[in-house]
């Protein structure tokens, strides 16, 4: 099912779990941090823009829970 394709991302600390599938599109993640999060480049996530602690505060506001996190 396509709501269970998942992408990761990494910064060395932690790895960003993207869940396309439950993405409601509210745009906090690009309003919150627009240097880690823009829909237009490829890959869209760059979570070496951003420190590991500002990343986990932002998944967190995640309305979806699309974004998740994992310690490396």
């Amino acid at each position: 099912m396509a709501n269970e394709m998942k992408k990761e991302y990494s910064n060395g600390e932690i790895v960003i779990v993207w869940q396309p599938g439950k993405c409601i599109h509210s745009g906090i993640c690009v309003k919150t941090l627009p240097q880690v999060y823009d829909p237009k480049s490829k890959p869209w996530i760059t979570p070496e823009n951003a420190t590991t602690e500002a990343l986990i505060q932002q998944i967190k506001q995640c309305p979806s829970q699309a974004l998740s996190y994992y310690k490396n």
